[in-house]
């Protein structure tokens, strides 16, 4: 049985796990990422990074290389798919807005490269969290025992740290989303605009995310009847079919979209009254992105909130580790290690803080501006298409005026 020792473990090298291990380097202390899977994680296509994301991959140093690749979106245009028509459009000039649609590859894979080679342990799924003195023990399912002053958990929605510090599993909100991407060898034609459309229960976008690649979604209410979320053909017949009153430039997208470019999956969040509640940090073992607050993609702001964790969090384990740093022992009790270990526990206090308010927020809006969007029924049918359309793309905007900071 192999025993390593890490000042910090992070589980889940998705985009909280490598930023804030990325922040952290940045700082000069070094953590290790295990991840469950043989390699990168690298699907879901791309998601929506707003102006809040893009002060948080300053602060690590990425976000030139990001705003190279990708387009900068000039404006949000919301459209009836029973009318056709527009009723709402909202400009990001101004006001320092900053809004890219990200290929998820290419931002894994920067973060990625931006870290010390072997900060990444592939084929590490945890299977147990052991306390040990002002140490945790993590069991990896090789056998493997990692002894760790710091525990990160950012493994996602279904997080192994989250049960640990007492989360119950993410609970369903009643809805789907099918995802896509179309790689146009020509280029796609469209300008750098955050297109969506709603109505008769269904919502979908169409984003460019650079000259070439065209990223898009469609979230609905599911029904055991349809069984279109094991069968490709199915559930590319099923969106064309609902697309509505739209135009051929928009329709050909969903047609263009091979098989192997389209993922299902059901929507899940966690419950805002949970994260007001529960451990967002426990002793030397915190939270971070969808292991902290799954939420639905309403607004675009899941990969946002994560990028934001990933800097407070770095920050305050930055001041934590300024002190002299003890030698890992399972049950030492020096005077060094209380002292470690006490300012480990108030940093991290002070991170569950910061992001508690923040996460409630977020997750609510997005939750509420999901089902005032996809509603079918008359009366929000009705106020939504009529006097709702800029109060509610004004949400995107408004959920993105925040900085969390830099490192130091």
């Amino acid at each position: 049985m192999e025993e390593v020792v890490q000042d910090i473990v992070i589980v889940g090298a998705g985009v909280s796990g490598l930023t804030t291990s990325l922040g952290l380097y940045r700082l000069g202390i070094g953590s290790l990422v295990l991840e469950s899977s043989h390699t990168l994680r690298t699907h879901g296509f791309a998601f929506a990074l707003w102006t809040n994301a893009w002060k948080a991959l300053d602060a690590v140093g990425v976000s030139d290389i990001l705003r190279h690749k990708h387009q900068h979106l000039t404006r949000l245009v919301s459209t009836s798919v029973v009318s056709g028509l527009p009723t709402a459009e909202l400009s990001f000039d101004g006001g320092g807005h900053e809004v890219r649609r990200i290929n998820r590859k290419v931002l894994i894979e920067t973060l990625s490269n931006e870290l010390p080679q072997g900060t990444i342990r592939y084929s590490s799924k945890v299977v147990h969290i052991q306390d040990s003195g002002f140490l945790k023990l993590i069991h990896l399912s090789d056998g493997t025992i990692f002894k760790t002053k710091v525990l990160i958990g950012c493994d996602g929605v279904n997080s192994v740290v989250a049960k640990y510090l007492g989360f119950s599993k993410p609970s369903l909100v009643g809805r789907a989303s099918i995802r896509g991407y179309v790689y146009c060898e020509e280029g796609h034609g469209f300008e750098p605009k955050f297109l969506q459309f709603f109505g008769n229960g269904v919502r979908y976008g169409v984003t460019p995310c650079d000259d070439h690649g065209v990223y898009w979604f469609f979230t609905y209410i599911p029904s055991p009847l349809e069984g279109i979320e094991k069968n490709v053909t199915k559930m590319k017949r099923f969106v064309l079919s609902k697309l509505g009153n739209v135009s051929d430039e928009i329709r050909a997208i969903f047609e263009k979209t091979d098989s192997d470019k389209m993922i299902w999956s059901e929507l899940k969040f966690r419950h805002p009254l949970e994260l007001l509640l529960g451990n967002i940090s426990k002793d030397t073992v915190c939270l971070a992105g969808d292991a902290l607050h799954p939420m639905t993609p309403d607004i675009g702001q899941g990969g946002c909130l994560a990028l934001e964790d990933a800097v407070v969090l770095a920050r305050v384990l930055g001041e934590a580790f300024k002190g002299e740093s003890s030698v890992c022992g399972a049950h030492g009790n020096s005077e060094g290690q209380i002292e470690e270990y006490e300012r480990i526990v108030v940093g991290l206090k002070k991170y569950g803080k910061e992001r508690r308010w923040r996460s409630v927020k977020v997750v609510s809006v997005a939750y509420l501006v999901g089902f005032v969007q996809q509603s079918d029924g008359v009366l929000i049918s009705f106020l939504r298409d009529k006097l709702l359309p800029r109060f509610l793309a004004a949400f995107l905007l408004k959920m993105s005026d925040f900085d969390c900071g830099n490192l130091q």
